[in-house]
């Protein structure tokens, strides 16, 4: 069937769909006379079961890993459920609260008295330690974003774009004391933004099973890792280029510094959130 015959089976846009393909979750067919998708009904179920397990807060990546059978649907459900159960208990706290500000005839921030409606501070902001932990490592969020990733994506396009002409015919992208050991044509600038993509849509959900931390933190930071490592990246091309034109003649030590500085703000972040007795550290 065509998407639109899934948009009216499945009453999901169209967007939703074509979503669930990019993440590789369903991959229809081809029709081989004019080479559009051609959707079956295990795909319509499969889009279905998904968008439903979506709604009840499962992540794309644990999705991914009960239809690999890596973990079973009872399993995660389960997890799941406990993880809305903190939810709804810190949200009905909040809830509370808000009713009993609104008790008050008006409400304004220049006359809000906190004491009034928290009699023990301390007791109370330990009570909410989560939301302290989550802004002071706001870090966390920005590095791993969708908007730091494109912007590292176009730095690499732009430098290699930029310094294209300038490069001889061939450039080096293996080196040893200083000394270039293997040539390959310059065109091979351009792999690393490709292989940025490759980082943050092929290894992304692996780094992130492999950290086997619960679905909020371990997207938090399995998207800080992947933008690291794509930084990475960005760091070896400008390297190649300044040492085909002469200005450096060792990596290591760029790689060393962007590794302590990353590594050391991301085991702050974990520390602050009481996390770095996981595994992974």
């Amino acid at each position: 069937m065509t998407i639109k015959e899934v948009e009216e089976r499945t009453s999901l846009s169209r967007s939703n769909v074509r979503f669930y393909e990019k993440e590789k979750l369903i991959e229809p067919s081809r029709n081989e006379k004019n080479g559009y998708r051609d959707y079956s009904e295990n795909d319509v179920e499969n889009i279905k079961k998904i968008a439903y397990l979506r709604t009840l807060g499962i992540s794309i990546e644990d999705i991914r890993r009960i239809m690999s059978e890596k973990v079973t649907l009872q399993e995660m459900v389960k997890k799941q459920n406990e993880v809305l159960k903190n939810q709804m208990i810190d949200l009905d706290k909040a809830r509370f609260m808000c009713e009993k500000m609104l008790e008050e005839e008006s409400i304004s921030y220049e006359k809000l008295q906190v004491e009034q409606y928290v009699t023990e501070l301390e007791d109370y902001w330990n009570d909410h330690q989560v939301v302290f932990k989550l802004d002071s490592v706001s870090f966390l969020y920005i590095w791993g974003s969708m908007l730091t990733w494109t912007i590292i994506i176009v730095l690499c396009l732009m430098i290699g774009g930029f310094s294209y002409s300038k490069l001889p015919t061939e450039i080096p992208v293996q080196w040893s004391n200083g000394v270039a050991t293997s040539l390959v044509n310059k065109n091979w600038i351009f792999i690393c933004p490709i292989l940025c993509i490759i980082i943050r849509y092929l290894l992304k959900p692996f780094i992130y099973v492999k950290l086997q931390m619960n679905n909020y933190y371990g997207e938090i930071v399995t998207a800080y890792l992947t933008n690291y490592m794509c930084f990475i990246v960005l760091s070896i091309e400008i390297f190649l280029i300044l040492f085909t034109f002469g200005v450096v003649k060792s990596i290591v030590l760029l790689l060393f510094v962007n590794t302590v500085v990353f590594i050391g703000l991301l085991v702050v972040g974990l520390t602050k959130m009481d996390l770095r007795g996981k595994e992974f550290l």
